[in-house]
């Protein structure tokens, strides 16, 4: 396999398995578990950096009050979706934070509409159509939104918009993001730890070394994912994202055994009928499309 499309593919797959790791450290708090993830991201990418001496931006940015605000408030999208995330999978919601990844294509094409001004087509219109249809059916199934897969989905959607017309790669920006985090990480660090309630040193050695090791479990997907990305065509991408909450899925009904009975099924199933369309009509429209005309 080419390097792009392995490099985007192995990016997906170890989002689509981070439900494996977040269970390592269930007995932590979410919080707690957002916190290391954020620090220990920090320390990993910048010491990434510094090896590679690339380090010269940062003195840029820091006369640039508008590029720091924007990635401000694209680490604060990023931590509410990773807690999220992480509480959803502590409470044995790995479905339906899958359901959130599923979602996201769709979100984004909301998202293009009222936010870029961009005209999306027919087809495409159907699918979030259909979509929509999915979830309220969940909504009525269950008698509540399914607010998990919501928020997921609309916090990484509005994160990519910000992350789309950013002057930082994926690296760089990783790295910014959690130094403008890093105040409030460590000062949530320190009350867990003043109110004897952190986690970290006061367990097992194991715990310990799971938390630090969320660092470069958060980093190295999204390296990779930022090379494949640009190697491969749009199309490719497209599709190849929804290894991530697939797995994520199957993790949730064969590994971890929760509940999804046929009436669950049907809401998924218009879900999946929609980003079926959705990705049809789009590898359709990438063929007949010439060579560097937009998609």
């Amino acid at each position: 396999m080419p390097s792009g499309p392995l490099a985007a593919a192995t990016a997906y797959i170890i989002w689509g398995l981070f439900p494996l790791y977040i269970k390592q450290v269930a007995r932590v708090p979410a919080i707690e578990i957002v916190v290391h993830r954020s620090l220990w991201s920090l320390v990993f990418v910048f010491g990434l950096l510094a090896l590679l001496q690339r380090l010269g931006w940062l003195r840029e940015l820091l006369g640039r009050p508008r590029v720091l605000g924007t990635f401000a408030l694209s680490a604060v999208l990023l931590s509410a979706n990773w807690l999220v995330y992480v509480w959803a999978v502590n409470h044995d919601r790995v479905l339906e934070s899958s359901l959130g990844y599923f979602i996201n294509p769709l979100v984004n094409v909301l998202l293009g509409f009222f936010v870029l001004h961009e005209r999306p087509r027919a087809w495409q219109w159907a699918a979030v159509a259909l979509a929509a249809l999915g979830v309220v059916w969940l909504t009525v199934a269950a008698g509540q939104l399914p607010w998990i897969a919501l928020v997921l989905a609309c916090s990484f959607g509005l994160y990519g918009l910000l992350r789309k017309t950013a002057v930082l790669g994926a690296m760089e920006g990783l790295a910014l993001e959690t130094l403008l985090l890093a105040p409030l990480m460590a000062a949530l660090l320190a009350w867990l730890s003043w109110r004897g309630q952190g986690a970290f040193g006061h367990g097992e050695l194991a715990t310990d070394l799971w938390l630090v090791a969320g660092g470069p479990l958060t980093a190295i997907p999204l390296m990779l994912f930022a090379y494949g990305a640009r190697r491969v065509t749009m199309a490719t991408l497209g599709l190849l994202q929804y290894l991530g909450p697939s797995i994520q899925f199957l993790l949730g009904v064969f590994v971890y055994h929760e509940p999804f009975d046929a009436t669950r099924g049907v809401g998924f199933v218009l879900i999946w009928t929609a980003l079926v369309a959705y990705s049809a009509e789009s590898l359709w429209r990438y063929r007949r499309t010439p060579a560097g005309a937009p998609i």
